[in-house]
């Protein structure tokens, strides 16, 4: 079927049968591509989508790129424009969402082939709170660089100005591989108050959902690391972007991801392409994870094998992974009788008021 008469359904319908066939509809899968980064910024009436819209053009926006790889033979990072590193460094999570336990998991992550992890700096806080949570939380953070593994700290923006700038003063002597989120999303001249108080790099972007909404921060100089999503920015098309405009304002890319091997493997293909690259969060056995892990439903795991803190740069077409789509439609059906949606906890104080999660 000529290009010009492929309908959407049609090329989506690729994916099934992207082993076999003609290229022929690989000009329309261009176009859809594309269409679908313009969509994204013009379709709403405020200059771009809401969130939840942005989270589906991403796996779309994903979906497409895997079928052009696939039908050419070829791995996305060489429509890309080519690799330019052999294998993807990567972090591995400890410790929970109230850090707990940081020796045994950094152990077991060291044991495991990783040369760096993450880990929650605090549990609940208050506004302002006493300065033993924060002792503890430099002590966990020693224990775990005594190992000889790099840490990044994760403030989840759930630590106010107040107690961030002690907080991110007392970890500096312990050179933290990066503290991300120190603050919520809301305040980029206070983050850029901060990334200017302290020598440790500054990360953030989870909750950014495209190049515009980076640009404050970019433009105040106030993050050293930039972390979108793969899963909610636009998927691999403005995740490329944005290391492109990052890497204008001297600021490396490790994209966020703590779900699923699919988001995962769509982030290696770019940073295997982008120079300002530095590292890759992985889900694997992060804490998260209930009732199936990062490998469930992968074909072959070894993909994702790490080996002194590196994923090899995999040679596969597509995004270079096969899904076990039988066991994922069986855990699918399951999921519609049984399953409950995933909630964020909900803190409270000794006074019972929220406190940031």
């Amino acid at each position: 079927m000529p290009a010009a008469a492929c309908t959407e359904t049609e090329c989506i319908d690729l994916y099934a049968s992207s082993k076999s066939g003609t290229v022929q509809q690989i000009p329309f899968a261009c176009r859809l591509v594309g269409f679908l980064s313009e969509w994204k910024r013009r379709a709403d009436w405020s200059g771009g989508v809401k969130q939840h819209s942005k989270s589906a053009i991403s796996g779309l926006d994903i979906a497409l790129w895997d079928i052009k790889g696939k039908k050419l033979g070829v791995p996305i990072w060489q429509l890309l424009g080519g690799k330019v590193r052999e294998k993807v460094k990567v972090y591995g999570w400890i410790g929970g969402d109230t850090p707990q336990a940081v020796v045994e998991g950094a152990t077991l992550r060291k044991e495991q082939g990783f040369t760096a992890v993450k880990m929650n700096g605090t549990g609940s806080l208050d506004w302002i709170d006493s300065p033993s949570k924060l002792s503890d939380a430099v002590e966990r953070v020693r224990d775990v660089r005594a190992l000889g593994l790099d840490v990044g700290i994760d403030f989840h923006g759930r630590v106010h100005k107040g107690m961030a700038k002690q907080l991110a003063k007392l970890l500096e002597p312990l050179q933290p591989l990066f503290i991300e989120e120190p603050l919520l999303p809301t305040q980029p001249e206070e983050i850029a108050d901060l990334s200017r108080m302290v020598s440790t790099p500054i990360a953030l972007g989870e909750r950014l959902y495209g190049r515009n909404d980076f640009r404050p921060y970019l433009e105040r100089r106030a993050i050293d690391i930039a972390q979108p999503d793969v899963s909610h920015c636009g998927g691999i098309s403005e995740l490329h972007k944005l290391a492109s405009l990052t890497e204008t304002y001297d600021v490396a890319l490790a994209p966020h991801s703590p779900i699923g091997p699919i988001a995962l493997a769509a982030c290696i293909q770019v940073d295997l392409t982008a120079l300002n690259f530095v590292i890759q969060e992985m889900s694997w056995q992060i804490h998260y994870n209930k009732g199936a892990d990062l490998f469930t439903y992968v074909v072959d795991p070894s993909i994702f094998g790490v080996k002194d803190g590196y994923i090899q740069a995999p040679e596969g077409p597509g995004l270079g992974i096969e899904i076990n789509e039988d066991l994922v439609r069986k855990a699918s059906a399951s999921y519609i009788i049984e399953g409950k949606p995933w909630r964020n906890d909900v803190w409270h104080g000794p006074d019972h008021a929220l406190r940031e999660w």
